[in-house]
């Protein structure tokens, strides 16, 4: 959530903030804005909706400026409005400051801060920095500090608790911007035309592919002569340059109407790209791990933490670790795992899933894990992410950058990459022979095709999308594994068309939710070919007997279903394990088909980011 952009160099800043704006719109926002150095002073600029509102309001300001800050907002202490936008500025505006988290202790340094006389214009957490800043560059703090931004931002973040990324500008000092971060991610490059500070990689890849990631309590000097680095102490630092490989066209939409569309088609290619390599004479191999079979094989429990999408990654994760490695797999929501003290001891596996790499949520529930003396291994779809590196391994999940809000790609690279160390598990235990490991192997390369298949005739989606398209809810069912299909399946439908949906265990409807059910209420089943099938059917003819109108997800040539479903939609055969792959496809062009009927911005659903960077 929320992003950051600066820039300081030789040209105009003000095309560079908006160009960097727009390409986080991504991550979700409610209101953006920027402040520039300008005539000896600041310029600040702030509206609430979409960055193409703050780009008109600039439209009447001139090219002098060639330094500044810019911010997309997602609302935690107060509402979206021009006063709450960032950036914000110190009470004599002189000093102004974007920043990305929660400070914990505002209201206490808040109150602290009007005791000594200043005027706070908004209420955020987050313009209690810039008046931290401000007294210590005046030198109300000491004379250590004063005139010298770097050291007052020093200072300033002495003082606060939380999770912060910040960039700061100074009407005194031009051509500078300062920088630091503490479990919020900041990036760093410097190009011909000057030097870039994000909080994505996106937003500066046009200006370099060499950048690099400001660690926890680092912090950046930037001028147009280039970016100088230190350490939490003040010492100089030469961080590590990462260099970036994937081209700037996967953030366009090529042809397709929307990027979840698009997403959704580069599917097949997500699926081959994290299979690719990973079978070596005969066995798997996933050398990121940094963990031998031997070490593998004294594992005895394995937690997944996760959020959202990522969590019903996990659920079909612990049937495939449980049913393939016979290990007890839990499934955790990592804002749970850290406050319940759960069972962590050195031969415990913790598998943090997440998209971005940087949930807050998933992050904190890792560093207790490690704590406890468990063994991380990450899941993620963002090279050299905090969830990357402060695991003991790292499986990729090769979906490239995913600019829809809701996952679908990501999602799907995720199921695969668990389904590989689900199959590493048993192989390390002795639970799967080689020759099954390749079969298991050979079919789960399998899918990618089947993925094509599917999106090559979408017609009975659109035609059951268009039978819902006006319910006010929704109820998705399934057994075992395709229950799990389900959760994501109903997140789906609520993320980006707003529509009502829930998800059960199709077990659980006659313990309450079959009172839902009436007259065209819109049941989604997924009843592929499993050992539950005939359980599903009898679940189906429950439904229909209360009047239920049902779309189900069912296997090709399964003619059965006919008789008994409104609306079907076929995949094509595949074991049981790997349905999630197949089945989930239809659901997400069923919930994006829904959306889309009902006039809703599939890309950026409302009230939602793409990276959840506080808990």
């Amino acid at each position: 959530m929320c992003g950051i952009v600066g820039y300081t160099g030789a040209n105009p800043v003000k095309p560079r903030l908006i160009e960097g704006l727009k390409r986080l719109e991504y991550r979700g926002y409610d209101s953006a804005g920027v402040a520039m150095q300008q005539d000896g002073g600041l310029t600040l600029v702030h509206r609430v909706g979409k960055v193409a509102e703050l780009e008109e309001a600039l439209s009447s300001f001139d090219d002098s400026s060639t330094c500044g800050i810019g911010h997309t907002r997602w609302a935690t202490h107060g509402a979206p409005s021009e006063a709450n936008a960032h950036p914000h500025s110190s009470c004599q505006g002189d000093i102004a400051i974007v920043h990305n988290g929660i400070i914990e202790n505002f209201a206490e340094l808040r109150e602290e801060l009007l005791s000594r006389g200043h005027v706070f214009t908004s209420q955020t957490d987050t313009e209690v920095v810039a008046h931290l800043i401000e007294e210590a560059y005046d030198g109300r703090e000491g004379d250590a500090c004063k005139g010298d931004l770097m050291k007052a931002l020093r200072h300033a973040v002495g003082r606060i608790v939380g999770a912060y990324g910040i960039a700061a500008v100074c009407a005194q000092e031009p051509g500078r911007i300062v920088v630091t971060r503490k479990d919020s991610p900041i990036v760093l490059a410097y190009g011909e035309e000057g030097a870039y500070v994000a909080s994505d990689i996106i937003a500066v890849i046009e200006a370099s592919r060499d950048v690099a990631v400001l660690e926890d309590g680092q912090f950046a000097d930037m001028t147009p002569e280039g970016i100088s680095y230190f350490d939490a102490a003040g010492n100089a630092i030469e961080p590590p340059i990462m260099h970036v490989d994937w081209d700037i066209d996967v953030a366009e939409k090529g042809g397709y109407p929307d990027f979840m569309l698009k997403e959704i088609h580069e599917q097949p290619r997500v699926v081959r790209d994290t299979l690719a390599g990973r079978l070596s004479g005969g066995s798997l191999v996933i050398d990121e791990l940094g963990l031998s079979l031997e070490e593998l094989n004294l594992i005895d429990r394995v937690y997944v933490i996760a959020c959202g999408t990522s969590y019903h990654a996990g659920l079909i994760a612990k049937h495939l670790i449980e049913m393939w490695a016979r290990i007890p797999t839990e499934v955790e929501v990592a804002s749970e795992f850290r406050y319940r003290n759960p069972i962590v001891t050195p031969s415990t596996l913790v598998v943090a899933v997440s998209q971005s790499g940087e949930t807050a949520d998933t992050l904190a529930a890792i560093r207790d894990a490690r704590i406890k003396g468990a063994k991380v291994f990450g899941i993620t779809n963002v090279v050299g992410s905090p969830v990357a590196r402060e695991s003991d391994g790292v499986i990729y999940t090769k979906a490239n950058k995913e600019i829809a809000v809701a996952s679908t790609k990501s999602f799907l690279g995720q199921v695969v990459s668990l389904t590989l160390l689900a199959m590493l598990l048993a192989q390390s235990k002795g639970k799967l022979t080689l020759g099954q490991i390749r079969l298991l192997y050979s079919e789960l390369a399998d899918t990618a095709e089947q993925i094509e298949e599917i999106l090559s005739d979408t017609t009975a989606v659109e035609e059951a999308a268009r039978a819902c398209k006006d319910a006010a809810s929704a109820l998705f069912i399934g057994r075992g594994v395709g229950s799990a299909i389900c959760y994501e399946g109903a997140l789906k439908l609520k993320e980006i068309s707003y529509l009502h949906a829930e998800a059960y265990a199709a077990g659980e409807m006659k313990h309450g939710p079959i009172a839902l059910l009436d007259e065209g209420f819109p049941v989604i089943v997924v009843a592929t070919q499993s050992p539950v099938y005939d359980k599903v059917i009898s679940n189906i003819q429950e439904s229909k007997a209360r009047g239920a109108m049902v779309v189900a997800i069912a296997t090709e040539g399964d003619q059965e279903i006919a008789k008994h479903a409104d609306h079907v939609i076929y995949i094509p055969k595949v074991r049981d394990a790997f349905s999630p792959i197949t089945a989930s496809v239809p659901l997400q062009l069923f919930a994006r088909e829904i959306a889309v009927l009902r006039g809703c911005d599939v890309d950026q659903p409302r009230n939602l980011a793409k990276s959840v960077t506080v808990e």
